[in-house]
């Protein structure tokens, strides 16, 4: 564990440092998911095609830190009131800079919906500030300005952190209270829920790339992916008992890129295959790959900056780099580009997110969680 990241200002503890560098990794991840999107003509034919269940990777990580971080205080000195400002200081700040910089991306685009169909400034100025709270846009409605049914459609995976808010409502409200076998049977129901849904095909595309629209099945899939994920880190942060493995970080960041770069399994003829694909990965890999995590140590001064470095600005990164993605899009739609004319884009397009996502972190996300800390937090 390292004693200070900048993950947490709002927190005592040490965190796990290999958990941040895993973190990190799948953030990496997720912008290459991204990238092939703009390539693909359905989830099926997308190269780089499993990057989606990076979520579900980053829900057992925050239930595992956030039984860790908070379980042994709700008897001493935390309050309902006092862990939902945490977590808002945490987490809200970085929200509202996404939903800036999705409007400001937007306008440059031309305030044009993907049809062509233009967007009054008013309606922009309305989608952003739904955003700055989290609330979601209603398919076909005016706010809803891109008109491909995102839940926020100024920065797409906002639609993450408004589960991660609902799993840490049922946090303090209600699951920390569980016993460990009440949670167990929750975590047992929820894994079967999650894989019925995907083996079903409720998404249309036998994945759980789902929860980002009010669509069809999207918000019954986004609560079971979060209600077993989240509810499993819990879970294990309860028993947990390290196990010792010599390079476990490279081990598992090996095995996220592998399990997240997968092509699409089955095809159309078999989506139940792809199915079982996302639930093993889901319910079986990721919290093996989490325990592990957890119990590993850096034995060296480079694999800890690594981690350092990459936990820090994980959060700020997955956030921040969808608006530009947008863009991205919109011209090799426009152009009608292949990955093999736009690659030294998208790489550019990687690495300025990555220098994006630090100056994000330091003039922005540490001084704000910084103050907001000492304003709300620090005790008179």
């Amino acid at each position: 564990m390292q004693k200070i990241s900048s993950a947490a200002f709002a927190d005592t503890k040490p965190h796990y440092e290999l958990l941040d560098g895993l973190r990190g990794v799948a953030a990496l991840l997720v912008i290459w998911y991204h990238v092939f999107e703009g390539f693909a003509t359905s989830p099926i034919d997308q190269r780089f095609n499993h990057g989606y269940l990076a979520v579900d990777f980053f829900f057992i990580l925050s239930g595992f830190v956030i039984g860790y971080a908070y379980d042994d205080r709700w008897k001493t000195s935390m309050t309902i009131k006092d862990f939902i400002k945490r977590r808002l200081i945490r987490l809200h700040p970085m929200v509202v800079m996404g939903a800036v910089l999705g409007a400001i991306t937007f306008y440059i685009q031309g305030c044009e919906k993907w049809d062509g169909t233009q967007v009054s400034i008013s309606m922009l100025v309305l989608a952003m500030l739904l955003n700055l709270f989290l609330i979601p846009a209603v398919p076909g409605s005016g706010h809803e300005v891109r008109g491909n049914g995102e839940m926020y459609p100024l920065n797409g995976p906002s639609w993450s952190l408004f589960f991660e808010y609902i799993g840490n409502l049922l946090y303090a409200l209600c699951i920390r209270r569980m016993s460990t076998k009440a949670l167990t049977v929750l975590v047992i129901f929820a894994g079967i829920g999650l894989a019925s849904f995907a083996i079903s095909n409720l998404s249309g595309f036998g994945h759980l790339g789902v929860g980002w629209s009010l669509l069809d099945y999207n918000l019954l899939g986004g609560f079971l992916r979060l209600l077993f994920s989240f509810s499993m880190g819990l879970l294990m942060s309860r028993v947990f008992k390290p196990v010792h493995i010599r390079g476990v970080f490279w081990i598992c960041s090996l095995t996220i890129a592998v399990l997240l770069s997968v092509p699409h399994i089955g095809g159309t003829e078999a989506l139940w295959m792809n199915g079982i694909y996302d639930s093993v990965c889901s319910i079986i890999i990721f919290p093996i790959l989490v325990y592990l995590g957890a119990s590993g140590k850096t034995t060296d001064k480079g694999t800890s900056r690594i981690c350092k470095f990459l936990g820090d600005i994980s959060y700020p990164l997955y956030i921040v780099h969808y608006p530009f993605m947008y863009l991205f899009y919109a011209w090799v739609w426009g152009e009608k580009l292949t990955f093999s004319q736009t690659w030294p884009v998208a790489l550019g397009l990687f690495f300025g997110n990555i220098l994006l996502a630090y100056l994000c972190l330091k003039l922005y996300d540490e001084p704000v969680r910084k103050w907001l800390s000492k304003r709300f937090l620090v005790k008179k």
